[in-house]
């Protein structure tokens, strides 16, 4: 069983994008610039946006944090959307999810600039990505393809099963794994939690997706012997013997799941880490206009 490691991954993708922002910076070019969006006070929201900052700071990027409190209004919420997309220095944005409940994320997403949407979400993106066209792909599914392409995984002709649907994750890495080239050229069935006999189909599977979010849902007697498993989910449970009182696990059983596995990432140190990474690489990407002139 081999780890997919992706903090090592993600180490390596920061400093080929540092060495590109040196030379950017030597010839006085365009510095990429990411700007994050933040309204209120989530926890595990704070955390990633923190994370994105000090990547950026890491490789050289610009970056701003734009910050409100939770009681803000929505119409000063699109108003911030809209000065960042009128803003020429501003590459990429991202307003952090979820948002307070009496905003609609429906309507700040589809008020972000798809030219500048870096996290992928907006459905201008979303349906270009879908046709196979140049698009920001969404950053946990492009940090998923990223791993599979640079360790070299086999995927062409290979059964892939993703457990979960969500928009963030499960339906875009279901396009991307059937989509020809590679790393792609799948067969994927896509499952959720109607799926009748769920752990019958996940054993069909040379590939396992799990986004889920469901703490340790997918058990050790649902994997096929050598099945490659990506484990999406980051969940935090109760666990007295951890000073802080509980612990990170993902959608996957690791300690039943691994054995079973040629490779499977790691919760934390897997996917999460090159879900910031594939943010920058989309920013970067907006900073050069290879995607939309």
């Amino acid at each position: 069983m081999q780890l997919l490691d992706g903090k090592l991954l993600s180490e390596n993708i920061k400093a080929e994008l540092a060495a590109e922002v040196a030379l950017i910076r030597e010839r006085n070019g365009k510095i990429p610039h990411l700007a994050a969006v933040l309204i209120g006070d989530n926890a595990a929201s704070e955390v990633y946006v923190n994370s994105k900052i000090r990547s950026c700071e890491q490789i050289g990027f610009k970056s701003s944090l734009i910050r409100r409190p939770a009681d803000t209004p929505e119409n000063e919420v699109l108003d911030i959307v809209r000065r960042l997309n009128e803003d020429p220095d501003v590459d990429g944005f991202i307003v952090q999810l979820p948002l307070p409940k009496h905003i609609d994320e429906e309507k700040i997403t589809l008020a972000i600039d798809h030219r500048k949407d870096v996290d992928g979400f907006h459905p201008i993106n979303f349906g270009r990505m879908a046709q196979g066209m140049p698009a920001f792909l969404p950053a946990t599914p492009y940090g998923i393809v990223e791993i599979l392409r640079r360790y070299n995984i086999e995927t062409s002709g290979k059964h892939c099963v993703v457990v979960g649907r969500s928009n963030i994750v499960g339906t875009p890495i279901s396009i991307l794994l059937s989509r020809k080239g590679y790393p792609g050229d799948c067969t994927v069935t896509l499952t959720h939690s109607r799926t009748r006999d769920l752990p019958a189909e996940v054993r069909r599977a040379d590939i396992v997706v799990a986004a889920i979010g469901i703490p340790e849902f997918v058990k050790g007697d649902w994997i096929k012997e050598g099945a490659v498993v990506i484990d999406v989910g980051i969940n935090r449970i109760p666990d007295a013997s951890k000073k802080s009182g509980s612990r990170l696990v993902g959608d996957v059983d690791f300690d039943s799941v691994a054995p079973k596995c040629s490779h499977i990432t790691p919760v934390p140190g897997g996917v999460g880490l090159m879900t910031v990474t594939a943010l920058l690489m989309n920013t970067l990407k907006a900073c050069k206009k290879q995607v939309y002139e």
